[in-house]
């Protein structure tokens, strides 16, 4: 008897510390991270890695929520987390110093930067007089209000030496770029190359044949573009989820560039009615052209080369006759990359 009361009490007390952990855990759902993630655009097949890591649970893995939203354009994202409606943003770095000069408290900041080729461009028809950013002056061009290539214009203006005064711009739907640009309704448009380059081949029009493109790295702006920024607030509280979700899409990241088609099948469930073919086509060619700066070698994908960066702020805040001059660790923080020998030397 007694020797059985002393089984049931060592048993209970088992039970009662087993219950004690438990209670002290938190359940699977509860110790999810919420991060709230703005795209830089519709859906489409440059976009893979998100999706794949949402698909095969890396960000999960990592305790995080991930919720993933369409964009409105690559400089939209800025403003969205800096009022705090989204957590983080895929979106232009040039757009993140400008914001950065103006408002530094509210400023996301930068944490992983996919393009590190200048994408930014505009596109003329082929028999256009345009030949040169000089040529722009006296005519109207035209792009959506938060276009990255349309923001920085003043750059462009400043580098290539032709007076933006004389330049007239026409804002306009995105969907209506390339049909205003071949009805002749403006003489040239903003946009991102790959992003002009498949829209206009989508409608049926053939982009090597058919249309130029003035583009901004040819006129001394050798920039970054697309990056995963975060709420500043949120990178100081929860420094732990933002390296996770960069441990996550790293690894994605990496998945995509060896099958290609793993990732778009991803991007087909979101979005079922894209073209296929043209979609790997337009994901091989953002990764060709504007992941695979020959800096990659040296710092790897994700980093960004503090003297360059420098440069392109100095550049963004001369154009656009900012007050106040970001440094750099204001705009890009460097300490939430995956080690370096996980992220990768070639794409």
């Amino acid at each position: 008897m007694i020797a059985s009361f002393k089984k049931f009490a060592v048993s209970a007390a088992v039970t009662t510390a087993l219950g004690l952990t438990f209670a002290v855990l938190p359940t699977a759902a509860s110790a999810q991270t919420k991060i709230k993630l703005t795209l830089n655009w519709k859906y489409e097949g440059p976009q893979a890695w998100f999706f794949l890591a949402q698909d095969k649970g890396y960000f999960k893995a990592e305790g995080l929520d991930v919720e993933i939203d369409q964009g409105e354009g690559s400089a939209a994202g800025v403003p969205k987390v800096a009022a705090g409606t989204y957590t983080a943003a895929f979106g232009d770095m040039n757009a993140l110093i400008d914001f950065a000069a103006k408002r530094p408290a509210d400023a996301p900041v930068g944490v992983y930067t996919l393009y590190n080729s200048a994408p930014f461009t505009v596109v003329v028809k082929a028999n256009s007089p345009i030949k040169t950013p000089k040529d722009f002056e006296g005519k109207t061009l035209g792009g959506p209000a938060n276009d990255g290539a349309l923001k920085l214009f003043p750059t462009l203006a400043g580098s290539a030496g032709f007076d933006l005064s004389k330049v007239k711009i026409s804002n306009m739907a995105p969907n209506l770029r390339e049909q205003m640009l071949i009805r002749d309704q403006v003489d040239g448009v903003f946009g991102y190359i790959n992003t002009v380059y498949f829209a206009a081949k989508a409608s049926g029009m053939d982009p090597e044949k058919d249309l130029r493109f003035i583009r901004y790295a040819d006129y001394g702006l050798d920039l970054y573009s697309n990056t995963i920024m975060f709420s500043r607030k949120f990178t100081k509280e929860n420094p732990e989820a933002v390296k996770g979700f960069l441990r996550a899409l790293n690894k994605a990241i990496k998945e995509v560039v060896a099958n290609p088609d793993e990732g778009l099948a991803a991007v087909l469930k979101r979005e079922p009615l894209l073209k296929p073919e043209l979609e790997k086509e337009k994901l091989l060619a953002t990764i060709k052209r504007d992941m695979s700066h020959p800096e990659v070698a040296k710092i790897g994908l994700g980093a960004v080369d503090e003297a360059r960066l420098k440069k392109s702020i100095d550049l963004v805040v001369k154009a656009n006759q900012l007050t106040t001059t970001p440094s750099t660790g204001d705009v890009f923080d460097s300490s939430f990359l995956p080690a370096r020998a996980d992220r990768p030397s070639k794409l």
